[in-house]
């Protein structure tokens, strides 16, 4: 306690008189640390959504115009005996002109010019869980039956999608990761410095027996510190962009839905503000590394 005691005091005093350098680290490691921390946001955000449209995912059976009730009921029967719906909705011609009415009224002037109904009947069936997996030969085989016009399963756009996503994802992670890095060594360099204007104090301690923990732990801990305050002035930045984003983007939002957007939790936030003082911490000891207990003055 003792040794951790006279660290804490030294690295805080080596900091007061570094303001600037201090700065220059703390901004560096927020950069990097908002990234990360976007990032989360971002991924978590991308799951849920994802998650949502998965669980959504529905197969529309379009009719053709001159569909007959036999046929009809022949396409429901095949849909209720697969056993992969989880619920079916008859959708009729004059019901999807009213949908496409109500999703985008300003083309109500199109719809309204022309001289017949253009959108057809059709069933949309919406998935089980257990049903995505069988979902492809359910709409093979009712694409071939009497009756049916074209198919439409979601999922295969739905998989493209999340592909790229995750591909973007990954390179996402991999550029914050370098950051990290880049911002570890910017902690390295400040601690350096520190280091060095104290070269001949450590060599007096060393040469007096002064143990290993009151020489290098000073160091350790204002990496440590800088990590920490970096990490900090990370979440308070994520936390304004975070308010501004939601205002400009409201009915995006709403569009997904409350629950879509991911916030960071208190593990993300913990875990960030502790992965700055490991990352600063681990800075502070690369920075006296190459220190030689033996040959205290030797660079």
């Amino acid at each position: 306690m003792r040794a951790l005691a006279y660290a804490w005091q030294e690295a805080v005093a080596s900091l007061a008189r570094a303001r600037w350098t201090l700065l220059l680290s703390i901004a560096t490691i927020a950069v990097a640390f908002a990234m990360l921390g976007a990032f989360r946001v971002v991924s978590g955000t991308v799951e849920r959504v994802a998650g949502g449209w998965s669980e959504a995912a529905e197969v529309s059976v379009y009719l053709d115009d001159v569909v007959t009730e036999a046929e009809q009921a022949a396409i429901r029967q095949v849909i209720d005996r697969s056993g992969l719906a989880a619920g079916v909705t008859p959708v009729s011609k004059e019901q999807a002109l009213a949908r496409f009415g109500a999703e985008f009224p300003e083309l109500g002037d199109v719809t309204a010019s022309l001289d017949a109904n253009p959108f057809p009947a059709s069933f949309e069936v919406r998935l089980s869980e257990a049903g995505m997996a069988g979902a492809d030969a359910l709409a093979a085989s009712l694409a071939a039956m009497p009756g049916v016009a074209d198919v439409r399963f979601d999922r295969q756009w739905l998989s493209r999608l999340i592909a790229v996503i995750t591909a973007l994802r990954t390179a996402g992670w991999l550029a914050a990761l370098a950051l990290v890095l880049g911002a570890a060594t910017t902690v390295v360099a400040v601690v350096r410095l520190s280091f060095e204007a104290r070269r001949d104090e450590i060599g007096i301690m060393a040469l007096v027996g002064a143990p290993v923990a009151f020489i290098r732990g000073p160091f350790v801990v204002e990496g440590a510190i800088q990590g920490a305050l970096g990490a900090l002035a990370a979440l308070g930045g994520l936390a304004l962009l975070g308010r501004a984003l939601s205002r400009a983007l409201g009915p995006l939002a709403a569009a997904l839905g409350s629950d879509a957007i991911r916030p960071l939790l208190w593990t993300d936030i913990a875990g960030l503000l502790a992965g700055g003082a490991l990352v600063g911490a681990a800075a502070g000891l690369l920075a006296t590394w190459k220190w030689d207990p033996q040959g205290p003055l030797a660079r």
